[in-house]
């Protein structure tokens, strides 16, 4: 008995529903094809064959194909629901194993979402049961997700942590611009501040040296209050950023003692002022010209051309003669004469001599005093003021000396060298001058 055409129709339509329902639980990404260019395995095209999934490039295991949908088309989407996964900045949760034992298939999800189906062809492909198959695969995929390989962990790590500091930059733009801009107005409040603490240091010091520091100090005095306020801007907490300062301060003096030891006394040095540039002093056993003050170390040239770096430390510690801190220094000559010479005679020829001389200072004055008497003389020991220079104080005392002995030469006043006087006493018959007889015999 033939049907009517609409009772056909409808018998059409529910056989292709039930048909339907009875094919393995597959998504629809599952039964599209796609082009792939995953290696195939054992292939041909009426056979099965297997195909790689891939993570992150790196094959973890191998499915087959099933009845309406290839392997490699197979791995291919699910390659693709892989690589969804891998895109989140975080890899959370853990592969689950949703098994359909009705329907013989098992589904892998991650956070709700689905990754493969095992079905039964696999369970026969690889002899295992399908719970088993698809524990084992998840186990894999989930090994490969939480222990990735160090250059793509390193690159994911530096793709969140870009990701996260371009967020972070948006989000706090006003505090950075406001950061910035005090950055800029420190900067010139600083210079203004140096130029100005640098002009009266000019004025009121008159040492280079001293100008230098000022200047640097109240530059970097203005740094450190407009850094300290950028900061604040910044969202730093002022409380904590002091107290990390202090104990940063601490530690950085611990480590650095020896190197802050010689700052600090450079500072000291530069504020007493025990000496300038070009003064010529004695530290330890070091003489000459101070060349250069800095804060950690000075430079001194000594008198035979050498430069010494000595640290400041060892120069606040150290006993400095300062030749040069007044513009005249005494020197003095010793001059002996004969007991016999008139010594106010032998003064006034002196004083004559001094007087004579434009490089012997008039004030303070001369003094000419009878310094020793020694086995053959009479030492006079002569005192004068000459340049504090070095130069200047030898050749003065050196042409001073010559000046009074041509002088007291001229005048006729004796300079006797040391006389000894030999005794002899019990003479020996050998040692007794001969006598003319005894000569001739």
């Amino acid at each position: 008995m033939l049907l009517p055409k609409r009772q056909l129709s409808i018998l059409i339509i529910t056989t292709g529903l039930v048909f339907t329902t009875t094919l393995p639980a597959l998504t629809q990404e599952e039964i599209l094809p796609t082009q792939s260019n995953t290696q195939t395995v054992n292939g041909s095209e009426n056979g099965i064959y297997f195909a790689d999934v891939l993570v992150r490039g790196n094959p973890i295991f191998q499915i087959g194909s099933l009845a309406s949908l290839s392997a490699s088309e197979r791995a291919e989407i699910i390659n693709r629901r892989i690589a969804s996964i891998l895109t989140q900045t975080e890899v959370e949760g853990k592969v689950e194993v949703n098994p359909d034992t009705p329907r013989k298939i098992a589904t892998l999800q991650l956070n709700n979402r689905v990754i493969m189906t095992v079905t039964e062809q696999d369970a026969q492909d690889f002899g295992l049961e399908v719970e088993v198959l698809a524990q084992k695969w998840a186990e894999k995929i989930e090994d490969v997700l939480e222990n990735p390989p160090l250059a793509i962990d390193v690159g994911k790590r530096l793709y969140g942590t870009i990701r996260q500091l371009f967020g972070n930059t948006i989000e706090n733009l006003p505090s950075i611009l406001g950061g910035i801009l005090m950055v800029g107005i420190t900067w010139g409040i600083a210079k203004g501040v140096r130029y100005a603490a640098f002009t009266w240091a000019q004025q009121t010091e008159g040492d280079s040296s001293t100008e230098i520091l000022i200047g640097r100090l109240s530059y970097g005095g203005v740094w450190v209050l407009g850094l300290v306020i950028a900061l604040g801007i910044f969202g730093l907490d002022l409380g904590a950023l002091l107290g990390a300062l202090g104990l940063t301060s601490v530690a950085i003096g611990f480590s650095l003692k020896d190197v802050l030891s010689n700052y600090i006394s450079g500072v000291i040095l530069l504020v007493a002022r025990p000496f300038r540039i070009n003064d010529q002093v004695i530290i330890d056993n070091f003489e000459g010209t101070i060349t250069q003050i800095q804060l950690r170390a000075t430079t001194l040239k000594t008198y035979d051309g050498r430069l010494v770096y000595i640290p400041n430390q060892e120069i606040f510690q150290a006993s400095i003669i300062n030749n040069t801190a007044s513009p005249c220094r005494r020197s003095s000559v010793i001059v002996g004469i004969d007991y016999d010479e008139d010594i106010n005679q032998a003064k006034q020829i002196i004083f004559h001599v001094l007087e004579s001389m434009k490089e012997v200072e008039i004030d303070p004055p001369t003094d000419i005093l009878v310094s020793e008497l020694a086995a053959s003389t009479v030492n006079l020991e002569v005192r004068f003021w000459v340049d504090s220079r070095r130069a200047g104080f030898l050749a003065t005392t050196s042409e001073v000396t010559q000046k009074v002995k041509e002088a007291l030469e001229k005048a006729g006043i004796e300079m006797p060298t040391d006389i000894y006087t030999l005794v002899l006493r019990n003479f020996s018959s050998s040692l007794q001058p001969k006598t003319e007889a005894q000569v001739d015999s």
